[in-house]
This record gives structure tokens, sequence and C-alpha cells, in this order.
């Protein structure tokens, strides 16, 4: 590994060596893979930039390599994990010639942690069970940093004996890795937390805003109300940060808004009704207007500065 690697490693439970691929070395990506190499699978990676895939093969070493194309990657491979930006980025890496499902053996396993749609989860889990493969949808919680350190929540859907098979090879980069139900499960949990994401933020941001108008210091208060009813995740890791104006880490507005696009549509198909998820929607889009497209979430608060 470099002097400066891309993630932290961690102590790896036992599990056999299995063969894998992993398509798709974004800010996610790059540490997962590096954990499962770390944890001693043999990976096999593709990237759209191939230049990062083998600055990537030359940091995890030469029991690992770099392919041209999603199929080549998955060729021999037991697992294949993919992390991709959306669901035409999802369907460009997997279907078609030179496609992962094209390349993969029957019963070999899909595994996507990319946050896309439920239909597409559904589409493709339908594509994989056509070739004798299996797909599971499994977006990740925990952001940048909990993917360095190996500690993302996963959201699954799929079938039960194809999830028993990645969990343990998963749990390199993973703290919980958790069946939810039946091919779109996952996708549709992962809108659950960002639902209840979209809400805390809000919140905070609101309560730090009028905390500073009235002249308190923030950061005794919130030290002080963390202990309390109020606590959460988002005010114990972004409410100092929050109070200080700081914005530039973590979970970009553009893919939050992006996550809570799929919501809404969603949303509309099944007759939820989801009237402050709809209307943090717009103040993160008066935060891109404003020229916040890569801020962390947190910075809903420069709405009301």
């Amino acid at each position: 590994m470099s002097s400066t690697p891309s993630f932290n490693p961690k102590s790896y439970s036992s599990t056999s060596a299995r063969r894998v691929a992993f398509l798709g070395l974004g800010v996610m990506g790059y540490p997962m893979a590096a954990h499962l190499a770390a944890a001693g699978h043999q990976v096999t990676v593709y990237n759209r930039n191939g230049a990062k895939a083998q600055a990537w093969v030359a940091e995890a070493g030469s029991a690992h390599r770099a392919a041209p194309t999603p199929r080549e990657a998955a060729a021999g491979a037991e697992i294949v994990f993919c992390c991709v930006g959306n669901d035409d980025d999802l369907r460009s890496v997997v279907l078609g010639d030179d496609g992962a499902f094209a390349g993969m053996a029957a019963g070999a396993i899909f595994v996507d942690h990319t946050t896309a749609s439920a239909n597409v989860a559904r589409e493709l889990s339908a594509a994989a069970g056509a070739r004798g493969l299996q797909f599971i949808d499994a977006p990740v919680s925990g952001g940048q940093a909990g993917a360095q350190n190996g500690v993302l929540t996963v959201m699954c859907g799929g079938d039960a004996t194809a999830f028993e098979q990645v969990k343990p090879v998963a749990e390199a980069f993973a703290r919980a890795f958790t069946l939810l139900g039946d091919s779109g499960a996952g996708q549709l949990a992962k809108m659950v937390n960002q639902i209840c994401i979209a809400g805390l933020v809000q919140g905070l941001s609101e309560a730090i805003a009028f905390g500073q108008r009235a002249g308190l210091d923030m950061e005794a208060v919130l030290a002080v109300i963390s202990k309390g009813a109020a606590q959460s995740w988002q005010m114990e890791n972004r409410g100092k940060t929050m109070v200080e104006g700081k914005f530039d880490f973590g979970f970009a507005v553009d893919w939050m808004r992006k996550d809570l696009g799929l919501v809404l549509d969603e949303a509309k198909r099944n007759g939820a009704r989801l009237p402050v998820t709809a209307l943090v929607d717009q103040f993160y889009a008066d935060v891109q207007q404003a020229g916040g497209n890569r801020f962390d979430t947190s910075s809903l608060i420069t709405r009301l500065k």
C-alpha cells in the first residue's frame, strides 16, 4: 500500500478467500475494493477511467489486477460487486456484450451497491435470473468515511441463499449487512434512510440558525443537548462543522438530490405522502443554485444565514 492509503485497514474476520470483481472505483468503491483485497480475496477491478484502476492495483498489490471491460473483470469471479452513479451507469456496466453479466458464469452473484431505483434492481434481478445468475441490490449508508474505515451499513434485497454466500465476504467493508426482503427491498430501505436524513439535517439547520440568532454559544448548546433526546448521528458528526460554516466534506448536495429524486419518484408510484421531504429537496435545489453543488448535505443551513 502507499504511504497515504485510501482506506484504513481493520481486523477482518476469517473467511475463505474468494475470486471477486469490483466495478466502479469512486470515493466509495475504491476503499471498498481495498478492504476486500486486504481481507485476502483476489480482486479484479474495472473503472471507466482505466488509469484509476491501474493506480488501485499499484496500491493493492500484484495479487490483484485491472480489466479493460466489466465483462473481463467479471469473468471467473464468484461475486461481482459494483458501485456506480445511477440507473443508467448501472445498466451500462451490467448489460450488453461488454457488460458484467456477459462474463459471469452460472451461479455467480452480482451485488450492486449503487443507490439506484427499486425498478432497476428488479429489472436486473430478472435479467440475472434468465442467465442463471443471482442479483442482490445492496445500497450503503455511512459515506466516504464509512467506506474508508470499513464500517458501512448495507441494506439488501434478493435471494436469501445468495445473500448468505455474500455476507461473510462483504463484511470486509461493512459493520452491518442485512437482508430486508426480495429484489428492490434494499433500494427501498435506502430511500427510507434518505428521508430520515433530509428531515434531520433540516431540523438541525433550523436549530443552529435559531440559536445563533439568539446569541447562544451553539457548540456548548450542542454538547449539552446531544446527551439527551435530540441526539443524532447528524448532530454528533455535523453539528460543530455547521456552526463553523464548513461544508467541504462528506456526501455532496448533488448526490442527495439524486437520491431524493428517487424517493419522490417512488412515492408517486406507491402513494406515500412526503411533504417535508419534497420541501427539503427544494431547499437543496436552492443550495445548488447558490453554487453549493459539491457542499456536504449539512450545507442546508446556508439558506438560513
